[in-house]
This record gives C-alpha cells, structure tokens and sequence, in this order.
C-alpha cells in the first residue's frame, strides 16, 4: 500500500526521454536529456522513502533549452503525481554551448593546417559537448578545435571510457598549434 519512488522514478526516466523525440523538432533544434545517475534504497528487500535522479540537458539553442527545462519539470511532477508521490525539480545552469566564431576560425584555419599539415585538418560536426570555454566566448570572439590523440590503429574508444588510451606525444602538437595560433593572431593586430 506504499509508493514506490524507485518505480516512479523509473517512470520519470521513459517520459523524459519521450520529451526530445516527440516534442521537439529534432532536425533544427538536436537535443539531448540524459539521467545519468540515480540514488534510492539500502536494502534490496525495502522500498526506499525517496529517489534521487541527476542528469544532463543539451542544447544548442537556449530558448529551446528553457522550454526543456519546463517540459522536464512539468513532466517530472505530473508522472510523479500519477504514482502518488511527489518531485523536487531543481534544474542548474551548466555550460552554454560552445560556437566557434565564423570569422576566426576562417583567419585561423590556414595556421592550424600548416602546423597539423596536409590532410590533418579535418572539420569537425556540432557536438553537445559540456565545455566552460563557451563562458569566454559569451565575451569575445573564440574558437575551440579538438586535438587528436588516439594512436595509429587503435580502435576508437569514446572520451569519458575507463579504456580510453591516449597518445601523450598528440600533447605536442597541441602545444605547437596553440603557439602558432597565438602569434600569428598577433601578428595579423598590426
């Protein structure tokens, strides 16, 4: 005769992710909300009083991210409702998504190609990517360019896996490609 806050909770996760591919439109405004972590109970054999749920929201767009928020808040207390409990929606801002400025990134392209060399440069697709460096960007023009660093032949293992291996040598390319970048830019101040 109790309210399970797991089951509810596992409710809550299937009706967010209905949110993104039925309430929004996919191909202007890509999406993502992600529940990532869920802690409830000390015991297998006793419904716990309460369920605590962390995720994630991607965007590119934040008028579509505010509308998401509403969307989840709405949907957590209504589902939660339905079960008989209740939800304590708290949304935190993170970081906004990350926009390499057209202009520098067309005048800094031709300093990357020449210190990656021919072939090396490749353009790279948009990525919901948690990144602070957005934080700079809302302040002056940037641009933000990822570093190779998988060995040769090796299979590619996604950034966050505990397999990830990585090739420390890439680090000094990186370090050419950020001296490079900074003089040159300097020097086209003049």
């Amino acid at each position: 005769m109790g309210v399970d806050p797991i089951v509810t909770a596992s409710q809550i996760v299937l009706g967010l992710q209905t949110i993104v591919s039925r309430q929004t439109n996919l191909i202007d405004t890509p999406a993502a909300i992600t529940i990532g972590k869920i802690q409830g109970g000390v015991s297998p054999n006793i419904i716990p009083g309460e369920v605590e749920m962390e995720g994630t929201l991607r965007t590119f767009d934040p008028k579509i991210q505010k509308e998401l928020r509403g969307m989840i808040g709405r949907a957590a207390k209504d589902i939660t409702a339905s079960s008989g409990a209740t939800a304590e929606v708290l949304i935190t801002y993170g970081c906004p998504a990350v926009y390499n400025d057209l202009k520098l990134t067309t005048q800094m392209s031709p300093t990357l190609q020449r210190v990656a060399g021919d072939g090396n440069l490749l353009p790279a697709s948009q990525v919901a990517a948690g990144e602070d460096f957005a934080f700079y960007q809302e302040k002056i023009p940037g641009m933000l360019f990822n570093l190779g660093i998988r060995p040769k032949n090796a299979p590619l293992i996604p950034m966050h896996s505990p397999n990830l291996i990585v090739d420390e040598s890439a680090l000094l390319l990186g370090v050419r490609a950020m001296s490079n970048l900074a003089i040159d830019f300097l020097s086209m101040q003049k």
